[in-house]
């Protein structure tokens, strides 16, 4: 690979220039040809990943046209050093994450708390939980509250002693990204 000491001018060019691409990478200018794709067809999952990222720029593009939004991405961008707009992307890409369902206060009676830890690369939106029985079917569901960085569901039904049940929690992001945890009641 050949080396070259570009001059001042040459060393701010980014783009394409006929078939010469001048890239930046860090404090470098690399420049390549042209990529040739004649021919070649993509996958299906390479149109879907396409897709993907059409409508993650379409989602950056609706935060930047609401003020409030826009003000909160630039100032997490600002704070991480890296463009507002590749976080918005990055937001829609990425799921939030249940690290933990906590159980251990829950013993199936009226007012105990559930607890669960998600995480998100920007922001977590809400959470909810619900409780079934053993069929599946619905025994309380409901919104938990952020209560010093874990969400705080606090129960309103009863549940039978020795009853199979599990816990369901959904935590979603910003985009309305959904990730839901399921959590077997021993």
């Amino acid at each position: 690979m050949a080396k070259v000491k570009l001059n001042p001018v040459m060393e701010q060019m980014r783009g394409k220039i006929g078939d010469l691409v001048f890239k930046r990478y860090e404090d470098r200018v690399i420049v390549t040809r042209k990529a040739d794709r004649d021919g070649l067809v993509a996958t299906i999952g390479q149109e879907n990943q396409r897709e993907r990222f059409r409508q993650a720029a379409a989602y950056g593009k609706a935060v930047f046209a609401d003020p409030s939004q826009k003000a909160l991405y630039e100032a997490a961008g600002k704070a991480k050093g890296k463009p507002a707009f590749a976080l918005t992307v990055s937001d829609f890409m990425n799921p939030p994450v249940i690290d933990l369902i906590d159980l251990t206060s829950y013993t199936g009676q009226v007012g105990q708390a559930i607890i669960v830890r998600a995480s998100d690369d920007f922001a977590v939106a809400g959470v909810t939980v619900a409780v079934r029985d053993n069929t599946g079917a619905l025994i309380e569901q409901g919104a938990a509250t952020l209560d010093l960085g874990v969400w705080r569901y606090v129960t309103t039904a009863v549940l039978s002693a020795g009853r199979p049940a599990s816990i369901e929690a959904t935590a979603t992001d910003r985009p309305g990204n959904a990730t839901t945890s399921v959590q077997s009641l021993a």
